[in-house]
């Protein structure tokens, strides 16, 4: 599908919800695979599960209400202990100990920390809590902690999602074609499903089968037009490899702007634009019926 573009070139943008087992999928799978961590917080061996214990009981009494029940703040104004300098660096309380018994000056301003006289055993529990804590947070974006959440997705009819893909997807995509097999090859309902509503491809390769890419016709405003493969376009350059494999980029925008018009014809332009109005019953009607196609 083709269209002149103009000016801005704007991708639409699907609907909230209706890639998120696909997102949940890809997030999950990208911390399965991340490297040991390398940082001090989750280098530490674990605390004493007793001690851990007992220290979460006198943070809460003691200092939840400033730093919250999460660490990540409370009502009271305390600072982040999850992004703590010094708590990600001490070690067996030598650096949380004396600010907990001596209290703080903020440094923002703010309410400062009170003194609390503990006794050392009781700073130590509650420096082993802290820590217990940073050590198993995940990094940015991951998901909680914990065994993977299963979902139920074949749930949808069938003969409703033949209806559906052979109403709108029939025109670029065949059960006899370029998904012939897709129930087979691809067992995880999860997997499928992402498949297809995202457009790519996942699983094994198909034979004869060679992934589209998106292509690019850029009217220059010096009268020539080049065009070739995609390979990034935004507000500010277009990038293009073409069939004889050299690497082209132009500007888009400002005094030296070169681009006058773009005319992209994307394989994916089906899919954008279907996420506009496809539902969730749809979608699992659809994944239904491609997993009877085997």
């Amino acid at each position: 599908m083709s269209r002149l573009i103009q000016g801005e070139f704007t991708l639409p943008i699907p609907r909230t919800g209706l890639l998120a087992t696909a997102l949940a999928m890809s997030v999950a799978a990208s911390a399965a695979q991340a490297p040991p961590a390398t940082f001090p917080a989750q280098q530490r061996p674990p605390g004493d599960p007793a001690v851990i214990e007992r220290g979460h009981g006198l943070y809460d009494i003691h200092c939840r209400a400033c730093h919250g029940p999460d660490l990540r703040g409370g009502d009271l104004g305390g600072p982040n202990l999850l992004r703590s300098q010094l708590v990600l660096n001490d070690q067996k309380g030598e650096s949380i100990g004396p600010v907990i018994r001596n209290g703080r000056a903020s440094e923002s301003g703010g309410r400062p920390m009170p003194p609390l006289p503990l006794p050392e055993a009781d700073l130590t529990a509650v420096a082993e809590y802290l820590h217990s804590v940073t050590r198993s947070a995940q990094p940015q974006g991951a998901p909680p902690a914990g065994a993977k959440l299963e979902l139920n997705l074949l749930v949808g009819n069938a003969g409703k999602g033949r209806s559906y893909f052979d109403a709108t997807c029939k025109g670029c995509h065949s059960v006899s074609g370029d998904l012939s097999g897709i129930g087979a090859r691809l067992t995880d309902i999860e997997t499928l499903q992402n498949s297809w509503v995202a457009g790519r491809h996942f699983g094994p390769p198909v034979a004869g089968q060679v992934p589209r890419r998106a292509q690019v016709q850029v009217s220059l405003k010096n009268g020539q037009s080049v065009s070739g493969a995609l390979e990034r376009m935004d507000d500010f350059t277009v990038s293009l490899r073409t069939a004889q494999g050299e690497y082209r980029s132009y500007s888009r925008r400002g005094t030296g702007a070169e681009v006058a018009s773009l005319k992209v014809d994307d394989p994916m332009s089906g899919h954008r634009e279907f996420w506009k109005t496809l539902t969730n019953e749809q979608m699992h009607d659809v994944t239904a019926y491609l997993a009877t196609v085997k």
